[in-house]
């Protein structure tokens, strides 16, 4: 997958993600994007490992499958990240 297909794929699995996971999220569109695609990093390997059982760094495709599953791993993301700045403040 190119470029500016993972910057599309996280800005809308970002967005859905920050829409569906309660409570307030900063950032801006930056880092909705950047949310996003960590999210499709995410959601893909582990959507490959739990099929293949292999570990496999891999992002998901630009489909309504693949945007699935880059929205459950934005939200792992969110989650994650609001652990992290919870700990640090």
């Amino acid at each position: 997958m190119n470029l500016i297909a993972w910057i599309i794929l996280g800005l809308i699995a970002g967005a859905i993600a920050k829409a569906i996971y309660p409570g307030s999220q900063g950032g801006g569109i930056l880092g909705t994007i950047i949310l996003g695609i960590i999210g499709a990093f995410v959601g893909g390997s582990l959507y490959t490992f739990l099929t293949t059982g292999a570990l496999n760094l891999t992002a998901a495709s630009l489909s309504i499958g693949g945007i699935l599953i880059a929205v459950l791993g934005a939200i792992v993301a969110i989650f994650l990240w609001g652990l992290l700045t919870r700990r640090a403040a």
